[in-house]
């Protein structure tokens, strides 16, 4: 298969993409690389073997990080993926939660280190376990920026056979926490549970006011065990059909983690891939 350009395997995998093809059974990024293959997800097949070979951009690290971490070394049962959630002035790439939460923010041989120190300050504030993923070639960069910041930082290698190779295991580091960081990342939902669980009951007070007094009540809250708590909620997110969720290719797998599948989707999906 001759794909033609870099910005249509940017395109290829993406929510747009999918959301067309399921809706409309056509998209025209699928309908331009998809002319030699006998099966829509050979199509899909192919087109992943070429990003492993020659572009592995950060939908390439995303998906092998879910496929390895989550399902390779936990399970949807037992732990919750999350992204692109605000932390601060940041987004991390990828969250992983079970036991505790781990940041992976990625830098591919496509991206620069410019802003890893501000990213890496930012996810400390929300949480106490950080790792940058990256390619072989950035390691000495990776291992310079973690001594500047002189903290517990992580260093994993998404290596050519696209293993994920351990240089640093990121080690617990709660000093800078910070509650109003943490505070705004929770849902309405998220923080009454925490209140309710501490308190007994919710704020009586006028809705102009809830928002604050909330805010008040949960710094009453031992901060560790207000981190747990967030966590606690935050594992909640993104609960999926293990065995719908099994049959989804490895190739879409990230993708369809945070689509939010109903079971029809995923028979959507799967009519789809065998014509």
């Amino acid at each position: 298969m001759n794909v033609k350009t870099n910005y249509l395997l940017n395109r290829f995998f993406s929510r747009a993409t999918i959301n067309n093809l399921l809706k409309y059974n056509k998209d025209e990024v699928f309908e331009r690389i998809s002319k030699e293959e006998t099966s829509h997800l050979e199509t899909i097949q192919s087109v992943y073997q070429e990003l492993s070979k020659t572009y592995r951009n950060e939908y390439f690290y995303k998906n092998t990080l879910l496929n390895k971490r989550l399902l390779g070394i936990h399970s949807v049962n037992t732990t919750t993926a999350l992204t692109e959630i605000p932390v601060g002035r940041a987004k991390p790439d990828f969250i992983l939660i079970n036991g505790k939460a781990v940041v992976y923010e990625i830098k591919t041989e496509f991206d620069n280190f410019d802003r890893l120190e501000n990213q890496i300050t930012e996810y400390y504030r929300a949480f106490n376990h950080v790792a940058i993923v990256t390619h072989e070639k950035n390691v000495n960069l990776a291992l310079e920026k973690i001594r500047l910041l002189k903290k517990p930082v992580g260093l994993y290698v998404l290596q050519r056979n696209s293993k994920i190779k351990t240089i640093i295991k990121p080690e617990k580091y709660n000093t800078d926490l910070d509650r109003e960081i943490i505070f705004k990342i929770l849902r309405k939902g998220e923080y009454e549970n925490i209140i309710e669980k501490h308190f007994n009951s919710l704020p009586d007070v006028s809705q102009f006011e809830y928002y604050d007094v909330c805010k008040l009540l949960t710094k009453k809250i031992p901060l560790e065990q207000f981190y747990s708590d967030f966590l606690m909620e935050l594992k909640k997110r993104n609960s999926i059909d293990k065995d719908l969720f099994a049959d989804v290719p490895y190739e879409l797998k990230f993708l369809v983690y945070f689509m939010n599948f109903k079971p029809k989707d995923f028979k959507a999906l799967k009519q789809f891939l065998n014509e």
